[in-house]
Parts: structure tokens; sequence; C-alpha cells
């Protein structure tokens, strides 16, 4: 049986004030390839922006491997929930973690019949994760992919 390729044990918890650093470098880490490429990489920015949009109550850490996996966060929004701050360590990619954690907030909104929008750079890998998920593109300008998932009723996902 091979371990590596499959996460089993993970878990979200509440954040902390002490998650907000880990957290900043994630973000930088994880966004540092797409926005380099787009040419946006700023080394303060990338950090600033996560500090300026943290709002606790909205969001959780993923722990996995009993440590810190990564983060996630469900903001509500007059026209439904925005998915925000979905990062998961670089080590931990490619070992269904990140699908996991979707299927299991998409089923919370699903069985409260709530809208799921969220945005992803142009070029993104995650962009794949959010359509094998059932996201569709709403609009895109030149930095941004803005993705919508209407709730599934029943869906046995």
């Amino acid at each position: 049986m091979e371990t590596s390729t499959c996460l089993t044990e993970w878990t979200l918890r509440p954040v902390r004030a002490a998650d907000v650093k880990v957290i900043v470098e994630l973000r930088a880490v994880v966004m540092r390839p797409d926005l380099e490429r787009l040419g946006r990489f700023d080394e303060h920015r990338v950090r600033q922006r996560f500090r300026d949009a943290f709002v606790a109550a909205h969001m959780s850490v993923v722990v996995a491997e009993g440590r810190f996996a990564g983060c996630v966060a469900l903001r509500p929004a007059e026209d439904g929930h925005w998915l925000e701050h979905f990062f998961i360590d670089p080590e931990l990619h490619g070992r269904g973690l990140g699908s996991a954690v979707l299927r299991t907030l998409l089923a919370r909104t699903d069985a409260d019949g709530v809208t799921v929008r969220l945005n992803v750079l142009q070029g993104s890998a995650a962009r794949r994760l959010y359509e094998r998920h059932g996201f569709t593109v709403e609009s895109e300008d030149p930095v941004d992919v803005f993705m919508v998932r209407e709730p599934r009723i029943g869906a046995g996902r």
C-alpha cells in the first residue's frame, strides 16, 4: 500500500492569531510562480494583501499529518459565499488534500443551497481543481478568472 500519494487524515480547525504569520508565508510561496509569470509578484504586497483581507471568523486552518498544511476561507456575501485564501503546502500537492477539503466545504454549501464564487489567477493549475469540482468561468480579465458553482441539490459527491 502506497501512502505517499493519498492523505487520509486531515481536519479543519479555527484559525488562531499565531497562524497569521505562517499563512502569510505560505501564501507568498504558493502564489509566487503564478504572480511572477504574470509580472505581478511583489515581495511585500503578496503578504500585505492577505493581512488586509484577513477575517478570522471566515477562515480555517487545514491540519494534515498532525501539522499545519494550509488554510481556506469561506466568506459569506450577498450573492453566496466566496472561497478565498485556499492554500495547501506545496509539499502536500498532488495527494488529494485540496480535493478533500474542497469536497467538504462544497458539501456544506450544497446542503445550505448556497452558490460559491472564487477568483483564481490566469494560468494557475488551481483552476483545474476548481473545474473538476463543478466551477465554471463567470468572467475573466488579464489577471484573474472569476468562477462560480451553483449548489447541487442531492448531489452524492
